[in-house]
């Protein structure tokens, strides 16, 4: 099957060329104690069948820095695009942004709404200050990965999918659904968001391990996600190494949870999904 890893990070041994800059000044645990290089990412992709991906800038380690995932992409453009991150909150994100992509540039961008590496608290990804940037994400045709969780924020991004219909918004992790309390509340609640075009879904290990552990009734999520979406607005990452799974091991499991979806469905989601958002994933010659 054709795979296409839509969220994984690299993190340099070179220190000189490329120095740690973490928003917040906190190196994330995963970035520290199991690092993988771009070369070491190729060696476990070609271990577990994984054609080419999608390297997420880490922010933990680089900040704005996106110096190391556009470097790896340029080198290695059959194999990778390169998602960065930028501040929408600048007065010249805008212009950044448009400057950044094009030829050997960005593929795409990642936002941080939660979490370590967030600059500034509460659901700022939807301040009017923000918006000449997702005005030019939208011009160009440019996926945002906005990493969130759903519940509070859940209203802001959904004035933000409405405000800006045009946007490919990616959401990672689809949002952190809890899934662990009630498989089927948290499906009804994805899929309600199901009626913005724009909005993709980032299926992961963070959402795969609580469906596997939901057995049976892991299908009471997935089905009305899919339903509502549509497997073509659904992407896989693997999230390595932030996962402490092996690539074949995270590969395994996602292939296991979405066994049961008839197989366009799954090529929709290991590959077909990431390589409309991300147009420089052009698909090897069989």
């Amino acid at each position: 099957m054709d795979v296409v890893d839509a969220h994984c990070h690299i993190i340099s041994e070179d220190l000189t060329a490329y120095p740690k800059a973490p928003i917040g000044g906190k190196q994330s645990e995963w970035a520290a104690s199991r690092p993988v290089t771009a070369e070491g990412m190729v060696t476990r992709m070609d271990e577990t069948g994984i054609g080419q991906a999608v390297l997420v800038q880490a922010t933990t380690n680089y900040g704005y820095d996106n110096a190391y995932v556009l470097d790896t992409s340029r080198r290695r453009p059959e194999r990778f695009v390169a998602v960065g991150t930028v501040d929408p909150l600048r007065p010249d994100a805008a212009a950044s942004l448009k400057a950044a992509v094009g030829d050997g540039g960005l593929a795409g961008v990642r936002l941080f709404t939660s979490g370590s590496t967030v600059p500034t608290q509460g659901e700022w990804f939807v301040a009017p200050e923000t918006f000449p940037f997702w005005e030019q994400a939208e011009e160009l045709g440019l996926p945002v990965c906005l990493q969130m969780r759903l519940g509070p924020a859940t209203e802001q991004l959904v004035e933000l999918l409405e405000r800006f219909p045009g946007v490919k918004v990616l959401l990672d992790h689809i949002g952190y659904p809890d899934i662990a309390a009630s498989p089927a509340r948290a499906g009804a609640d994805v899929a309600e968001l199901g009626t913005h075009p724009g909005l993709h879904l980032k299926l992961t290990h963070r959402n795969l391990e609580r469906l596997r552990d939901a057995g049976d009734a892991a299908g009471d999520f997935l089905d009305p996600v899919v339903e509502a979406f549509g497997a073509g607005r659904i992407a896989w990452g693997s999230n390595c190494p932030a996962a402490e799974q092996s690539l074949p091991e995270l590969l395994a499991l996602a292939q296991t949870i979405v066994a049961d979806l008839p197989e366009p469905a799954r090529q929709e989601i290991f590959a077909g999904t990431a390589r409309r958002l991300y147009p420089g994933l052009r698909r090897p010659r069989d």
